[in-house]
């Protein structure tokens, strides 16, 4: 397995460069994200003109352990609560190689192989993803519901087979609840769906992700015009990126750590 730093373009290597092509030609999908900085985040709500009457809230619970050992080992596990839909759940691996997943589950319906590509940067992950009733991840965070219960056999088949020994789905803490509101827009200048995930960490801190899919074959094509029209609002893609995930398990796993120093 390949490190779990995303690279940096331009640092990469022709060698590397020829790996991103094979990731992203073994890929059914890949994602174009920037994150923007906290002062950024008014202009680009207007300029985008994003309304949060028309978002979806979405309720997204991590489990790892207080040490974030499953992060840390490239291993994501949540579930989410949606609003106006069913929930849902993944056990995320990244980065991955798609060769090196079983052909059993690389054909399931349930896995999605994905490239996140951010400015200066891309990585490959492998999710198994399932529904579940909002109410039962409910359950499920309260203690009336077995962890291992808000994923399918397959996760947990899946999460078995790259977890760190010893470390079962029920033994896991929750790490959440982090509110996102997400709207889809289609700017006609653009042409594309681009989603906005507003996520709000219980600190007041924000995270503002842009995004867009498409297919391999559209890939770079579909990276220049994202740019293009991001720049040409005046956004500046230029900052470190912020990941989402990182962020908000760093967040928890700091208040467990806090909440076991004074109990």
């Amino acid at each position: 397995m390949t490190t779990a730093t995303p690279k940096r373009l331009s640092d990469a290597s022709p060698e590397e460069l020829q790996e991103l092509l094979a990731l992203i030609g073994s890929s059914d999908s890949v994602e174009l994200k920037v994150t923007l900085p906290a002062e950024a985040h008014r202009a680009a709500i207007r300029t985008l003109g994003l309304d949060p009457l028309d978002a979806q809230i979405r309720q997204v619970f991590f489990f790892d352990t207080p040490d974030l050992q499953l992060y840390k080992k490239g291993i994501a596990v949540r579930a989410r609560r949606i609003q106006g839909k069913t929930g849902d759940s993944a056990v995320k691996l990244r980065p991955i190689v798609p060769d090196e997943l079983s052909e059993d589950v690389r054909r399931s319906a349930a896995m999605n192989v994905e490239v996140d590509a951010m400015p200066g940067g891309f990585v490959c992950s492998a999710s198994m993803k399932g529904k579940i009733p909002n109410g039962d991840v409910l359950d499920a965070v309260g203690g009336s519901r077995a962890i291992r219960k808000v994923f399918s056999k397959e996760q947990r088949a899946f999460y078995a087979d790259h977890a760190p020994e010893g470390i079962a789905l029920d033994e896991l803490r929750i790490l959440g609840p982090t509110f996102v509101l997400k709207e889809v827009v289609t700017p006609p200048e653009f042409g594309r769906r681009l989603v906005a995930e507003l996520w709000l960490l219980p600190d007041g801190s924000r995270i503002l992700e842009l995004s867009t899919k498409s297919p391999p074959s559209e890939a770079f094509q579909a990276a220049f015009e994202s740019r293009a029209y991001l720049e040409g609002l005046g956004l500046d893609l230029s900052s470190e990126p912020q990941p989402k995930t990182k962020s908000v398990l760093e967040f928890f796993a700091a208040e467990l750590e806090n909440e076991a120093a004074t109990a």
